[in-house]
């Protein structure tokens, strides 16, 4: 087959204790599924998800860009399930079979444009598809439910901290909801969501966050770009 032009390289991530590696295929997120007491609009009666672009997942090390146009570069901690067998109107009591393994990773957001667009009734897949939007740990291959805490802090200072029992919707819902809407495949991320205490990041931040027994990452904060330096 000949293309036009050369396609993009597989987005891949790690997957801990083996040489194989997790091809990305779509990546759907699932908004507001922790309490959030200080939160001005309310919560929402099902799931509501949304998408970021494989092509945003990178691997959780070094460097994090600061995103463009933005004055609100936010984090939002997260456990990702990585699905391994595909499916449609997935049973709840079935769902659990078709998830391979589990990563920590980072929603991030630019805020002030997604509050923009929430007020002027618009869609705000603007404010959470960028480059690098959505750093990720190795996959690691664990049994749920997993007794664990999800964390993160800011130059040492802890901004983020929840139970995954406290998530509104459980795994198995989200995984047989989400099916519901369209077939699952092996290679999907699913982001579920992130507790309160989300907050912005500035140039030279260290982010250290992780869910306990899974995975821990450390990025720092990059400059603002050139065009938004002050």
């Amino acid at each position: 087959m000949t293309y036009l032009f050369s396609p993009p390289a597989i987005v891949s991530l790690p997957i801990q204790g083996s040489d194989a590696r997790f091809p990305v295929g779509r990546v759907f997120c699932l908004g507001r599924n922790y309490p959030w007491p200080q939160a001005t609009d309310p919560a929402p009666s099902e799931p509501v998800f949304f998408m970021k672009p494989a092509c945003n997942v990178v691997e959780a090390s070094g460097e994090l860009p600061y995103a463009p146009a933005t004055e609100e570069f936010c984090h939002e901690i997260e456990l990702v399930v990585a699905i391994g067998k595909g499916g449609a109107n997935i049973a709840p009591a079935n769902a659990l079979e078709h998830v391979y393994g589990y990563a920590a990773g980072l929603d991030l957001t630019r805020r002030d444009r997604q509050r923009q667009a929430k007020q002027q009734g618009l869609p705000w897949e603007g404010a959470k598809v960028f480059e690098a939007a959505a750093p990720m740990t190795a996959i690691v291959q664990a049994s749920w439910p997993l007794d664990a805490e999800l964390w993160l802090k800011v130059n040492g200072q802890e901004r983020q901290r929840a139970h995954l029992s406290q998530q509104t919707w459980p795994l198995d819902e989200v995984i047989a909801r989400l099916s519901r809407l369209l077939p699952l495949r092996p290679g999907d991320l699913i982001m579920t969501g992130s507790p309160p205490g989300v907050a912005p990041l500035e140039p030279g931040d260290v982010i250290h966050a992780g869910i306990d027994g899974i995975a821990e990452l450390t990025l720092q904060v990059g400059p603002r770009p050139a065009s938004q330096a002050a």
